[in-house]
């Protein structure tokens, strides 16, 4: 993937404790950063993902569906160890 320069601003002490973590883990500050912000956006990602699944599960006309299809699910389970598998 092509990589692009930028400028940003960053406080002094928070660089400073980039670059030991970048060290620590034997990275260069910019493939440390990129880590770091690879891992926010995901995180930012799947937190609407969650957020739009718990608003879908939320319906009690889903709820009860899915309690449903459990029950029945279980009641395979039951006839298939019976069978004796």
């Amino acid at each position: 993937m092509a990589a692009r320069k930028t400028a940003i601003a960053i406080p002094e002490d928070l660089l400073e404790l980039v670059d030991q973590a970048a060290t620590d883990r034997g990275e260069s500050r910019s493939r440390y950063i990129t880590c770091v912000l690879r891992a926010a956006v995901r995180a930012r990602r799947d937190a609407e993902i969650t957020r739009r699944l718990d608003q879908l599960f939320a319906s009690e006309r889903l709820q009860r569906e899915q309690i449903e299809v459990a029950q029945e699910l279980d009641g395979e389970q039951d006839a298939w160890r019976e069978d004796g598998w």
